[in-house]
């Protein structure tokens, strides 16, 4: 498959940020996330986490017409270019983005008893435990919680390296492997989805 003119723009205007570009999911991770929506039927998606917007424009793009992307994210610049992303696409009537905090706005949400299909989460690591927490009571019950980085390069696997986030990491998927309520898998795609 081509992607699509937009998407092209994304990944080359990423390519100009220096070191903040890892925050972008991979390619092969944005044509499994289409697979996924196309196969599993899903309409309703939350993403934490919206960086420049290469995810949720992929997203967006294999969506039914009456699907729709709720985005959080709480930085300003990166939330406007990817606000401009997705109107080029013209997908900006099935996405949309609230800035702020993630955790309040998922507690507003769960105060608004939504329910999603799918739920994306690619934001600070820090918050992972309870970003997964919240999106519990948010998810369907025939729903998918996907998650970002859990391999972080290879670190989660390598006992040498101590450093705060891959820590971090590392208890998040303790955590996951100890949660009984759900299946889970972890895929090596990009750098590790759960």
């Amino acid at each position: 498959y081509d992607l699509h003119p937009v998407q092209k723009e994304i990944l080359q205007y990423n390519d100009t940020l220096g070191h903040s570009k890892k925050m972008q999911i991979s390619i092969s991770q944005a044509y499994f996330f289409q697979f996924f929506i196309k196969t599993n039927n899903i309409k309703n998606i939350l993403e934490v986490g919206t960086f420049t917007g290469y995810s949720a424009l992929s997203m967006g793009l294999v969506l039914p017409k009456d699907g729709k992307i709720t985005c959080l994210d709480i930085n300003k610049e990166t939330t406007k270019v990817a606000s401009n992303f997705f109107k080029k696409a013209s997908l900006d009537n099935k996405i949309k983005i609230i800035l702020a905090p993630a955790m309040d706005s998922l507690n507003k949400l769960k105060n608004e008893n939504e329910k999603f299909d799918m739920i994306f989460i690619d934001a600070d690591k820090e918050n992972y435990i309870n970003y997964y927490n919240a999106c519990f009571s948010l998810i369907k019950n025939t729903g998918f919680i996907i998650i970002d980085n859990v391999l972080w390069r290879g670190d989660v696997a390598d006992t040498n390296k101590k450093d705060k986030v891959t820590c971090i990491l590392r208890e998040f998927n303790s955590f996951l492997k100890k949660d009984d309520r759900i299946e889970k898998t972890i895929l090596p795609l990009g750098d590790g989805i759960t």
